[in-house]
């Protein structure tokens, strides 16, 4: 028989374990997207949509991008920070808590992903790209992608509770 704390380290380990195939889905996209394009290169996949090899000195979306170096170390930086606090948050979570595990572990494999980048090249590397006409939205990586939904679906839960307890 299984006992309570046996079946929330088994999700705990789950939601660690979603962080680790973020990190390793992100950076193979990476290291494949260095092995097939140059840098500004770009694949059509079909219209709006384009496989391209882009690297960002910058936050998500290219944010600071044009900073001057500083933002490597200061992003880094944050990305440790934020990387503890989710781990420490994580491990505090209850059984129930599963879309905020979800949601977390998401955000975690992404800061891990493209802190990687940041200290082994000093820039992140970004490959997805999406557009209309002239215009694009800033490249960006599976990682971005994890963020995203990530806190996305911290917000839709913060949404819930906070309708939920209006009613």
């Amino acid at each position: 028989m299984h006992s309570k704390s046996d079946k929330i380290n088994k999700l705990k380990l789950f939601w660690f374990s979603i962080s680790v195939l973020v990190i390793i889905v992100d950076q193979a996209t990476k290291w494949l997207s260095t092995q097939y394009f140059f840098l500004g290169e770009s694949f059509k996949i079909f219209p709006g949509f384009d496989l391209t090899l882009r690297h960002n000195t910058g936050a998500a979306f290219s944010l600071f991008d044009e900073g001057g170096g500083w933002q490597r170390w200061f992003l880094a930086g944050l990305a440790i920070v934020i990387s503890f606090t989710i781990i420490i948050w994580l491990s505090q979570l209850n059984k129930k808590d599963k879309i905020e595990g979800l949601a977390l572990s998401l955000i975690l494999g992404g800061a891990i992903g493209n802190l990687i980048d940041r200290l082994l090249h000093g820039y992140v590397i970004d490959f997805i790209l999406w557009y209309y006409q002239e215009w694009s939205w800033p490249a960006f990586n599976i990682a971005d992608s994890a963020i995203s939904v990530g806190v996305f679906l911290l917000f839709l839960m913060l949404f819930r509770q906070s309708f939920a307890s209006r009613i």
